[in-house]
């Protein structure tokens, strides 16, 4: 396999340090609200990753955090806590907030046929490992403390910004555009490992420690939480692109210098979910959820699709014409898979071996997940049989994860039902592509017709029309098909 390193730049063979095994960090949700579409594009790409690395014949170990404490809005440590907004917004404490919202997100993910990584980790549940973590940096000389916080000390690194190049003056002392400068540093990228003064007096959760009462900075958590669980030697580190700088910036910096060697060779970044305005936000007022999703009508699965059709280092644009385009395509695909007959068999283990490798050849470079869609279309015009064509997509959809082969075979009895229904209906017969909300729209032209109810008839083909269907009328009954426009 083949994958972009945002570390080096660069399209690299993916090593690990245990052969057949790897160990992944993914960074999870702050739970004060809920994800909203553009956060679980991340988490989509992270687990067709995770499932593609498995296809692959890996042992993963994925862990994840969740932060629940710590997490300032700024672009460091600077801003208002969220977790500490959701709270005051919900009149709620924020362990309440913390459950409700990470019950929620993984609510979301099972809808969206995310993975539940192998250790999900909330920050609240490992302070003494923080504390540990920051101690040691201490000693090693690392960190320093100043005005009631822990700081990390970025002067003693040979190099701080591993994912964007900078000047060596954007290490002095200085302050960002909007940002009240820390008095309490020593250079301007210097970032808290620990607080126990901040202008959050008011700070809910706070623990004991060697420096005074208070509670553990946002970078620290995932560093600690991987150096647990992962061990000493991450081979893959994901998350979103804006992650990169400061966070897992700052994750590098304390993570090198507390185990004395390198960390984590390869980072995998998904780029933004945009709006026609810019990247996706809570702040801006563009909320989209899954639950939204849902109540206009969307199966959660078609914005999977969506973002498969796109490569995860480009900038995706959401529009609900395109989220449209998507589902109606899925619609289809759904549609055509349930048009295969399970029993036209037996399987070529050929067939599927040789799909497979082109499968691997497509999605292990770079994890090309259009490509990917893409060959679940070859395997429908493979030349086997259906039982066989069946069975590479069963295959593909391993990595996809877009439940293909379960929602046609709920497709093909559903059809069944309804074309034995439809045949029954006075000796009429609707002819489709497996669709019964279309069948029984075409039912209900038939019925209206022979009540001589014309004005219903053309009102339901002109429906039918615009949502692509062409009618052919024939003796005793009704064909219909998508047009090639639709």
């Amino acid at each position: 396999m083949y994958l972009y390193n945002s570390a080096t730049r660069k399209k690299e063979q993916f090593k690990t340090h245990t052969p057949g095994h790897v160990e992944m960090y993914t960074c999870g949700p702050t739970v004060y609200h809920f994800a909203h579409i553009g956060n679980l594009r991340s988490y989509i790409m992270e687990d067709v990753l995770e499932k593609y690395l498995r296809f692959e014949g890996y042992d993963v170990n994925r862990v994840m955090n969740i932060t629940d404490v710590g997490h300032l809005s700024g672009d460091s440590d600077e801003g208002e806590d969220k977790m500490l907004m959701g709270a005051r917004r919900e009149h709620k404490t924020v362990m309440e907030i913390a459950k409700f919202y990470t019950d929620a997100f993984f609510a979301d993910c099972e809808k969206l046929n995310i993975k539940t990584p192998d250790v999900v980790q909330p920050a609240t549940g490992l302070i003494p490992e923080f504390i540990e973590m920051v101690q040691g940096l201490m000693d090693k000389g690392y960190a320093y403390f100043a005005g009631g916080n822990v700081y990390f000390d970025t002067s003693k690194l040979q190099r701080y910004h591993v994912f964007f190049d900078h000047d060596e003056e954007d290490l002095h002392v200085g302050v960002r555009e909007g940002v009240e400068e820390d008095l309490n540093k020593r250079n301007k990228n210097d970032f808290v490992l620990w607080f126990t003064k901040s202008k959050f007096e008011d700070q809910a959760l706070k623990w004991d420690s060697p420096w005074g009462v208070g509670y553990p900075g946002w970078h620290i958590e995932c560093s600690a939480i991987s150096l647990k669980y992962n061990g000493e030697y991450l081979d893959l580190h994901c998350g979103g692109i804006d992650n990169a700088f400061p966070h897992h910036t700052n994750e590098i910096a304390q993570s090198e210098s507390y185990l004395g060697h390198p960390w984590c060779p390869q980072w995998f970044h998904v780029h933004h979910l945009n709006t026609g305005d810019g990247k996706m936000s809570k702040s801006k007022g563009e909320f989209l959820t899954v639950t939204l999703l849902e109540q206009k009508g969307y199966d959660p699965l078609a914005y999977r699709f969506f973002c498969l059709q796109s490569h995860y280092r480009k900038a995706l644009v959401f529009t609900w014409e395109n989220l449209d385009n998507a589902a109606l395509a899925y619609k289809k695909l759904i549609a055509r898979i349930a048009a295969l007959d399970p029993s036209d068999g037996p399987v070529d283990g050929e067939v599927l071996d040789e799909y497979r490798e082109k499968f691997i050849k497509a999605v292990g470079n770079d994890l090309n997940t259009s490509l990917g869609v893409t060959a679940v279309y070859d395997a429908l015009k493979a030349k086997t049989n259906d039982a066989t064509r069946l069975a590479v997509i069963g295959d593909y959809d391993r990595v996809l994860g877009l439940s293909l082969t379960e929602k046609a075979a709920a497709k093909r009895e559903a059809d069944a039902k309804a074309a034995a229904g439809a045949t029954s209906a006075q000796g009429f017969t609707v002819t489709g592509e497996g669709d019964p909300e279309i069948d029984a729209l075409v039912l209900q032209r038939a019925n209206a017709k022979r009540e001589k109810n014309f004005a219903e008839a053309d009102r339901i083909r002109d429906e039918l029309k615009l949502r692509g269907i062409e009618l052919t009328d024939v003796p005793g009954g009704t064909t219909w098909k998508f047009s090639k426009k639709g």
